[in-house]
């Protein structure tokens, strides 16, 4: 759990230095109180004092009631202040570190875990602040001071104190070592129910269209009765402890005036009264030992969750990406000249958790402006090869260069700025479809962003990362960025059906795109990707929800309106790609054919059998 304090700032490590002062300042308060109370006593049953002095001695013990309850008070708003600032800022860094993750680190942690991590588990670490940083500090502190309060007022009372401290101790190990698996098991059971509500939710159409409601549901219960069982079971098990403590202390508080009525009877008539007054000053210390012993129990309840929760926020800031970021930034690349080229050399890749090699020796080149196609059956490695040209996994052997750049040494930002990107699965933001197809290009953000990263001064970085939230907030394009959304939606023929919608480019896009068709979702992909006017444009099978006619219209625009872009496209419809300047042929993860479309079927004997399965004769030969 503390080694995630070291995120916290210097100006909240001083606040907590003032609560550590007015911890210890309601301490002393709260222990002056029994010598008042002794004074007040002694006073009462001294025959002849005036009131006037009893009045007094009660004024200083409510001035030093006030004063505890100041120092409470500004230790309370201290805590919360600090818990929630540095609540917030695990949760920027956790959020900054997983954008940070290629597909490698995505797999080792599920989306649900990532969820529960920055939400449920900062807010367990939060409330550890809270409190139990308040308890840690102040319970060991008052339970020593009272000792040493009480220490030499009577053997007799000591003694009970003492076998009191021991049967808590004994019951909290007892406890600890019950409950500590479960609290560790809670957050897994807290991932696990995350998981099987979001499957629920993002398969909905799957479970309705095969009336799976009811094995959904029997998941969900069984998945919610273990981690309501585990919940019950510590909850009752800390139940205990409450009680147990009352029991403690109210048998101590028995225990102190039944040894105090004998040490009265047994004293001489003298010293009667300073027994007596002995007896009430040790009551109330031996009731502070055993707060301060309560208190350390509370802490118990919140340690071992929070302490989990502290690993589990620890194991994601951790983690370093497989891909590193290199040095190289626009600048520098331009000083080679090239433009749009990519190439491939001796190429090898294998996926961090497999053995076998998914791509071997893989070579060939792309010159600006050409048209390259990778074709090949189910799994013969097309998507695995295009997705090393952005970086989401780094090549296992050889090079891939862009611009006569190897990858590897570029700065994820400079790379990725050449590139756009059409995933296989087309991904839609909640917001409008202008916002989408200008996805990344917001209105002054990259300006302030960049002004943030060379600002020397602190003050300036949080008014420039301000300019950029607010620019990403608003939403609005300028006329010639929505002339340039327009420009890019008639490449891909998204026009027609925007034009249609309510809104039209201002129209609502629901999350995940839920509220428009596959092809829709697909053209509005390929819209967001000719945006950019990109040196290289990658398709990975982003035509397949098209139909043939879109298809080649939407071929044709690129064509014409992306000339100048290279453009690597994975297809399994030999018509989307047969006009390609060049058309990889892909086997079990290795090149079998290059060329045109004429000579692989002259000399690829897999192309070939492709290209019979779906094309007639005479389209064979057209």
């Amino acid at each position: 759990m503390f080694r995630i304090m070291k995120y916290l700032s210097k100006a909240e490590i001083g606040q907590m230095l003032i609560a550590l002062v007015s911890i210890v300042g309601q301490i002393w308060f709260d222990l002056e109180l029994p010598d008042y109370m002794s004074d007040i006593t002694t006073l009462v049953e001294t025959p002849g004092s005036a009131m006037a002095d009893i009045w007094v001695a009660g004024g200083k013990m409510l001035l030093v009631s006030l004063g505890s309850v100041c120092c409470a008070i500004i230790t309370g708003y201290i805590a919360a202040r600090v818990a929630s600032s540095f609540g917030q800022r695990l949760r920027s860094l956790e959020f900054r570190k997983v954008e940070s993750f290629g597909p490698a680190e995505m797999s080792k942690f599920s989306t649900a875990s990532l969820i529960t991590r920055s939400t449920n588990d900062i807010t367990q670490i939060q409330m550890f602040i809270t409190m139990g940083l308040q308890l840690i500090v102040k319970s060991p502190i008052m339970a020593v001071w009272a000792v040493c309060k009480i220490a030499g007022e009577g053997f007799e009372w000591t003694v009970a104190t003492a076998i009191a401290v021991v049967i808590l101790l004994v019951a909290v190990v007892i406890l600890m070592a019950l409950v500590m698996p479960k609290f560790k098991a809670m957050q897994r059971l807290t991932d696990n129910i995350n998981l099987v509500a979001r499957e629920n939710l993002t398969g909905l159409r799957v479970v309705r269209a095969y009336n799976a409601e009811d094995y959904q549901e029997s998941k969900f219960t069984k998945a919610n009765k273990d981690l309501t069982d585990t919940q019950l079971f510590t909850n009752r098990t800390m139940a205990i402890m409450m009680p147990l403590m009352n029991t403690v202390m109210n048998g101590l508080m028995l225990a102190v005036y039944w040894i105090g009525a004998y040490l009265i009877e047994a004293a001489e008539l003298t010293d009667k009264l300073t027994v007596f007054s002995n007896m009430v000053v040790f009551s109330s210390y031996s009731v502070q030992v055993i707060m301060s012993f309560l208190l350390m129990s509370m802490v118990f309840v919140l340690w071992p969750r929070a302490d989990v929760s502290a690993q589990r926020v620890m194991e994601v800031l951790n983690t370093e990406p497989i891909v590193k970021n290199g040095t190289k930034r626009a600048a520098d690349i331009a000083k080679t000249g090239q433009t749009g080229t990519v190439e491939f050399k001796n190429v090898s890749f294998t996926y961090p958790d497999s053995r076998e090699a998914m791509l071997q020796d893989i070579n060939f080149k792309a010159e600006k402006g050409q048209t390259v196609a990778f074709i090949g059956s189910t799994g013969s490695g097309k998507s695995s090869l295009i997705n090393l040209v952005p970086r989401f996994y780094d090549v296992s052997a050889g090079q891939v260069l862009v611009d006569g750049v190897d990858v590897r040494d570029y700065d994820m930002v400079a790379l990725r700025d050449k590139i756009g990107y059409v995933p296989q699965r087309s991904v839609l933001f909640k917001g409008t479809v202008a916002g989408n197809i200008s996805y990344g290009d917001k209105p002054g953000e990259n300006d302030a962003v960049e002004l943030a990263d060379t600002s020397t001064s602190a003050g300036r970085k949080r008014e420039a990362l301000q300019l950029a939230t607010d620019a990403a907030n608003d939403g609005k394009l300028t006329d010639e960025q929505m002339s340039r959304v327009k420009a890019a939606a008639d490449v891909a023929q998204a026009s027609e059906f925007v034009n249609r919608m309510d809104g039209g480019f201002d129209s609502p896009i629901a999350q995940g795109g839920s509220n428009v068709s596959g092809g829709q979702k697909q053209r509005l992909s390929i819209a967001r990707a000719v945006y950019r006017h990109p040196e290289i444009l990658i398709f990975d099978d982003s035509f397949s929800a098209l139909d043939f006619k879109t298809d080649r219209a939407v071929r044709d625009a690129l064509a014409k309106e992306a000339k100048d872009s290279t453009k690597l496209i994975v297809a399994q419809r030999i018509g989307t790609i047969m006009n390609a300047d060049r058309i990889v042929v892909l086997d079990e993860g290795k090149v079998v054919g290059q060329g045109t479309h004429r000579e692989l079927l002259e000399n690829c004997e897999v192309y070939r059998q492709i290209a019979e399965s779906q094309l007639s004769e005479s389209e064979l030969t057209a």
